[in-house]
């Protein structure tokens, strides 16, 4: 039935490109009766998938251990033990699990035998203290990290358990960076138009991620290619295989196409965040085609402080200004694939990615097709999208060039005289003749924490306060591992460097240093143990607008904002209550590193309390009031997930 509804324009090399086009959605509006079955699995899977939360962690493994790494969260009901979802890594690192609403345990393992199940002997950490992991109704919760240490280690799975008893033994793994090849199974077309129509059941078996060819190379550039909507890696095949390999490594996101965008943005950002603590790469190409333009975009305009390393971002045939055919599904379909809202020419999503322009730093080209169907009963088209929406005035007058082609929606993707262009520009800005070159410098930062560390070790964060008040911060994201690592490069200049992790206290803040040209300066910090509570609130969104199952339950957008009149805390003989501040030019993390208690925007945070229990009430305008109550233990991380506050009636 899917096939029915989904158009092959141009394909090549048998069924690799499946794009979404304005028949194909036609078709959809009048084949709901034929593909009946399609639409009523749809809205379950929607249904579902708006009720499931995503645990979201990293795990530490001693040096000696290689392999496979099982990730799993397990139920345990009247001595039964249920796997709710598990996830195989290549090492050390990042991990997702979905799961429904109720309480968890996770563990892992490091499965020696490849059999999926945990066998006498495989060493195996569990994350504690609480052992148990609540998870709500629909979200993320963050921060469930844990060690797997190189000996074996008591957890709560018997010896013997068996993983996947019921279902194939999928061992493929799920963590960044993980090898493939272009016709790998995953990639096939049949699973590029699953993850359109059930992109929860797509999640669940193949998650999202991001692919490579090859072994990381740091003398290569990365380019990360981003598929549109039911497409998967195989449609990039020609491009690849007209690229430079001697300079240029290819990464491959792919993911469901049938989630909201925002989502999938700010999975993207996970996953690069992963590889940026692995591999310090400082250059990032990003090409994207159709759909995955919009998702290259939002994660330029949402992490881009945190994400410097992007310097290129060559769009082909993205639908700018959205499509009002997937308007037209939303406001009469009777099951709503997710992606179709942020499609909307109006709707939020859009609009947000242009409330601010791209960041100067990024080098942004349009390429488009202009060969589509011509009648009397259609706008001009690419034979997917209208003209309108690929030249939306809004990123054209970013772009440094528009080139249009004599191509079609799906055959710019196969095109010598695409390709020939393409590879002009990434070679150009490789040898740095059309790249902005900003001399830079580098830090060497050594961090250390003078209480016993229990799992795993927290990740600091520096921020770099430009003397220049009108430059933006610096923020970059530091793994335990960087201790005594050369980090960097920054662009020149004298700054405020501070440095700041969960649940600990750098002993020195606002330190002046300055940056120069091909130079390593040099930082020192060290953490003593703080007790902390923090929180983000957001109003709570009706089931049809909060994201489909994807990790970013906290960064969705928001069409009700929240206004917090002031949070109060309460416990162990403290009573303290903020209300929110206003920075200006000052910088919001200057009272974190002074530890002054505050509230900005949806935001709070409280420091120096000792152990124990406390109680938190929000209050915020148009909102009623919430209560939580936190276990805070100085030293110890707590798992972070967005609060709701439900709206008065």
């Amino acid at each position: 039935m899917v096939r029915q509804i989904l158009s092959t324009n141009n394909m090549h090399d048998a069924g690799k490109r499946i794009c979404l086009n304005r028949v194909g959605l036609a078709l959809v509006m009048i084949s709901f009766f034929m593909a009946g079955c399609t639409m009523v699995k749809l809205k379950q899977e929607v249904k579902q998938s708006l009720a499931s939360t995503v645990l979201v962690g990293q795990i530490a493994t001693g040096p000696s251990e290689k392999g496979k790494l099982v990730v799993v969260a397990y139920s345990l009901q009247n001595g039964e033990r249920t796997v709710a979802h598990y996830a195989v890594l290549h090492g050390a690192g990042e991990y997702e699990l979905m799961v429904a609403q109720g309480n968890y345990y996770v563990c892992a393992y490091w499965d020696h035998n490849s059999n999926l199940i945990y066998d006498m002997g495989e060493p195996a950490g569990q994350y504690g203290e609480p052992k148990l992991v609540a998870a709500p109704a629909g979200g993320v919760v963050l921060e469930i990290n844990f060690v797997v240490p190189d000996a074996g280690t008591a957890i709560d799975l018997p010896q013997g358990f068996d993983i996947s008893p019921d279902k194939p033994r999928k061992l493929l793994s799920r963590q960044a960076g993980a090898m493939v090849t272009l016709d790998d199974a995953r990639f096939s077309a049949a699973n590029g138009s699953r993850g359109f129509w059930q992109p929860l059941e797509f999640f669940k078996e193949i998650g999202g991620n991001i692919y490579f060819l090859e072994k990381y190379d740091s003398d290569k550039i990365p380019i990360l290619f981003i598929h549109g909507a039911a497409g998967t890696p195989t449609g990039w095949d020609y491009l690849i295989n007209s690229l430079d390999r001697e300079r240029f490594q290819p990464w491959l996101f792919y993911y469901p196409t049938g989630v909201r965008l925002k989502s999938t943005a700010y999975l993207l950002f996970w996953k690069l965040f992963n590889l940026q603590l692995k591999y310090r790469f400082d250059t990032l190409y990003i090409t994207a085609h159709s759909m995955g333009g919009l998702v290259a975009r939002s994660l330029i305009m949402d992490y881009y402080r945190a994400t410097p390393y992007i310097k290129l971002f060559i769009s082909l045939a993205t639908p700018w200004g959205g499509d009002r055919m997937a308007e037209y599904g939303v406001k009469q379909s009777p099951a709503v694939i997710p992606s179709w809202i942020d499609m909307q020419p109006e709707g939020d999503f859009l609009q947000s990615l242009y409330r601010d322009k791209m960041p100067a730093a990024v080098s942004f080209y349009m390429f488009s097709g202009h060969r589509g169907s011509r009648n009397p009963f259609t706008s001009n088209n690419d034979g997917t999208i209208t003209l309108a929406s690929i030249m939306d005035w809004r990123p054209q007058t970013e772009a440094k060039m528009n080139y249009v082609f004599d191509e079609d929606h799906t055959s710019i993707l196969n095109s010598p005289a695409v390709m020939t262009q393409y590879n002009t520009i990434i070679n150009a800005f490789a040898k740095g003749t059309l790249a902005e070159e900003q001399a830079g410098g580098y830090l060497k930062i050594d961090f250390s924490f003078n209480y016993p560390l229990e799992g795993s070790r927290p990740r600091p964060i520096l921020f770099l306060q430009p003397d220049d008040v009108v430059a933006p911060a610096i923020e970059t994201h530091l793994s335990p591992d960087d201790s005594g690592r050369r980090v960097g490069p920054f662009p020149v200049g004298r700054y405020t460097a501070s440095l700041m992790a969960a649940a600990a206290k750098a002993d020195r803040h606002h330190v002046p240093v300055s940056i120069t040209d091909n130079e390593t300066g040099y930082l020192n910090f060290t953490f003593r143990p703080d007790g902390m509570v923090y929180g983000h609130v957001v109003a709570r969104q009706d089931a049809e607008d909060r994201p489909a199952g994807m990790p970013a339950e906290q960064y969705r957008p928001n069409d009700r904002p929240v206004v917090i009149q002031k949070v109060t805390l309460k416990g162990t003989g403290i009573e303290s209550t903020v209300r929110p501040i206003e920075y200006g030019a000052v910088t919001p993390f200057h009272p974190f590193f002074l530890s002054i208690n505050f509230c900005s925007k949806n935001y709070f945070h409280f420091f120096g309390l000792p152990a124990g229990e406390y109680e938190v009430e929000i209050h915020a305008k148009g909102f009623n009031p919430y209560v939580k109550t936190y276990v805070v233990e100085p030293g110890r991380p707590a798992t972070a997930k967005a609060i709701e506050l439900v709206p008065l009636q």
